[in-house]
């Protein structure tokens, strides 16, 4: 069993969702919560409230591998920017514990839980609930969060079916 924590990164919340993997590939839903950032004072705050909150998470959860996603460009600069430090928090939170970290772009992930890299967040949601068997409306940035967890366990099994490494199996190069 491997259990993998899937991480969508963002300065006001980002998302958190934790599966386990079986041997066969079945994927079973542990946990998923946005980890909310506001309220925190300045954004030097929110940094380490993210950096603690995703200790906590992990020190709770102790998972084995981390995917998170990519930073996209953003149509404002400076959203970018502070998207970019969340990220960077966030990788600086896992390498911390010595975990792998794997990266994936939205398309990425939208085409690996949809089949179509242009899927919206409503579309998301809907699939991440089939595939882990959730009822109930799932709140955005959790979904994207196990949407990226399960798109790196599937990444990973068909690496493991073609003997090569995680990178090479989604690459396109």
């Amino acid at each position: 069993m491997t259990r993998i924590l899937g991480i969508d990164p963002g300065s006001q919340r980002t998302g958190v969702g934790i599966i386990d993997v079986d041997a066969a590939g079945k994927t079973t839903h542990v946990y998923h919560a946005p980890l909310l950032l506001l309220g925190e004072g300045d954004f030097a705050q929110r940094l380490k409230r993210l950096l603690v909150g995703l200790g906590e998470v992990m020190e709770t959860y102790r998972p084995d591998e981390v995917a998170i996603e990519q930073v996209f460009m953003a149509r404002n600069p400076d959203s970018a920017l502070k998207l970019g430090h969340a990220r960077g928090a966030a990788i600086c939170a896992v390498v911390l514990r010595d975990l792998p970290v794997h990266e994936y772009a939205a398309k990425e992930v939208k085409l690996a839980v949809v089949g179509k890299g242009g899927a919206d967040k409503v579309q998301v949601q809907h699939m991440v609930g089939l595939m882990l068997n959730l009822t109930g409306k799932l709140q955005a940035d959790a979904a994207d969060a196990l949407a990226v967890a399960i798109t790196h366990a599937h990444v990973r099994a068909t690496a493991n079916r073609l003997g090569v490494n995680v990178r090479q199996a989604w690459s396109r190069k």
